[in-house]
């Protein structure tokens, strides 16, 4: 089976990036090296290079394994948490008895 490229709208790929250029930064704050990172991450280097690209082919799980050597495994529990629409679709359906 062939791997196949993810794909996102630009805009959506410039948030990742930000996700990955925020991970980079947090790491040169804490004076860690690339190396140091990703033997702790358990990941090889080239995919915490990905990781701090923003590269959206790079799974979930090493990004939180980044996350968590840089001790901000806690904001991966703010993904999704605060479900707007979803409030506003329940709010709607329970004002209209649907």
């Amino acid at each position: 089976m062939k791997n196949k490229k993810t794909l996102l709208f630009p805009k959506h790929q410039k948030m990742l990036e930000q996700v990955g250029e925020n991970i980079k930064l947090a790491r040169k704050r804490r004076k860690l090296t690339a190396l140091q990172v990703a033997e702790r991450a358990d990941i090889h280097r080239t995919t915490l290079a990905q990781v701090e690209k923003g590269d959206p082919g790079v799974s979930i799980g090493n990004y939180f394994n980044v996350l968590r050597v840089l001790g901000l495994h806690d904001d991966f529990l703010k993904l999704a948490a605060d479900d707007e629409m979803g409030r506003k679709l329940q709010d709607l359906k329970l004002l209209t008895g649907s």
